[in-house]
């Protein structure tokens, strides 16, 4: 369909050097020499080559290089994928270029030359400072290769984020507290901070139906994610999203993208696009239609999306939602009532209450399109 253009770009790189035992994403572990590695890392780049024919990389302002762990492929991959990335757009330093990288292979010398490639920003999955933490989590890295990795980082990224988890079975709130502070000791621009969940099909799932793992608490949950924003906000960081926090200046314009309906492209093995125009959204994963959503549908999803930021949405955008969802400020009064969100300076902004209890206040918004 005739659509808006691509304001996003994310490329999926789907190996890692061991699966985590609580990991449901579309990863496989793989040896950094397999040659599975090289046949993926060509086509994923014919793909960009293609993408890049078709005009549809034009209008890119953020890249992101997820996975699994792009840091596991090796600096000759990445180099080949970055460089086939440059010469189909316009990779200036004003397009947010991240790469994900895990400590036990991200290495001073692929810092220079990723950053030499392009790359501006860069997300470390650090989860904890915490060795005891880390073995329960099945990490392939210990605590200090996980402060190696951000020093490495540091030598040339101005823009690193680091990755923490709470809500882990046998995880305390002094332990979550010590790895929150060390990552602003660190340095850290970016912090993001995500609970455990125990997904079906999972050997952590298993574990938990076996009896062998305690399934995640959400008062403590609860606990850590609030330990986590005094801390942070105490040292100069601003939430601006659920789930995460950055110095001034810092934030990811690439998660924004996703909580503000900015199309999308997604290159690589399970990666997912938004195409829409001013009557339709759809989203594709692996050529299966997952998404398709009328000028109602993309209203009501716009002021959930919306809900996931600090800053909410503004009255305008829910005036302009509400002639198409009439139920929409009845709806967010009957939420403020419930003490899900709040209106202040002209805008609809979520609670802590409402981000702990996300699935009420998200549902409720949606369903103004069913």
């Amino acid at each position: 369909m005739p659509h808006d253009p691509y304001k996003a770009l994310y490329l999926h790189v789907p190996f890692c050097v061991k699966r985590c035992g609580y990991c449901d994403f579309a990863t496989s572990a793989v040896p950094a020499d397999s040659s599975e590695i090289d046949a993926y890392v060509e086509d994923l780049s014919l793909q960009i080559r293609r993408k890049a024919k078709e005009g549809e990389l034009g209008a890119l302002e953020t890249v992101y290089v997820g996975g699994g762990t792009p840091s596991h492929i090796g600096l000759a991959r990445l180099s080949m994928l970055l460089y086939t990335l440059s010469l189909s757009m316009h990779l200036t330093p004003e397009v947010e270029c991240t790469m994900e990288a895990n400590p036990e292979s991200l290495t001073e010398r692929m810092v220079r030359d990723v950053w030499a490639l392009g790359v501006n920003r860069l997300s470390i999955g650090v989860q904890s400072f915490d060795d005891d933490v880390l073995a329960t989590l099945g990490r392939a890295h210990d605590a200090d290769a996980a402060r190696r990795a951000v020093a490495a980082a540091q030598t040339r990224f101005e823009n690193v984020s680091v990755d923490l988890m709470c809500g882990i079975p046998g995880q305390s709130a002094t332990s979550f507290e010590a790895g929150v502070r060390e990552a602003v000791a660190l340095g850290a621009a970016h912090v993001s901070v995500y609970p455990l969940t125990i997904e079906e099909h999972t050997p952590f799932y298993r574990a938990v139906l076996e009896g062998k793992l305690s399934e995640p608490d959400d008062d403590v949950e609860a606990e850590h994610m609030e330990i986590a924003a005094r801390v942070l906000a105490g040292a100069g960081y601003e939430r601006y999203e659920v789930a995460s926090y950055a110095r001034p200046g810092f934030q990811c314009r690439h998660n924004i993208a996703y909580w503000t309906g900015v199309p999308y492209l997604g290159l690589g093995r399970s990666a997912a696009t938004m195409t829409q125009n001013a009557e339709r959204r759809m989203r594709v994963q692996d050529g299966q239609v997952t998404d398709d959503l009328d000028a109602r549908g993309m209203a009501a999803e716009d002021l959930m999306l919306g809900m996931r930021m600090t800053r909410g949405v503004s009255d305008e955008q829910v005036a302009r939602a509400t002639a198409l969802l009439p139920d929409a400020p009845a709806v967010l009064d009957e939420l403020a009532g419930e003490g899900l969100v709040a209106h202040e300076d002209a805008r609809w902004c979520p609670t802590e209450r409402g981000w702990l209890c996300g699935n009420d206040l998200y549902g409720a918004l949606f369903d103004l399109a069913p």
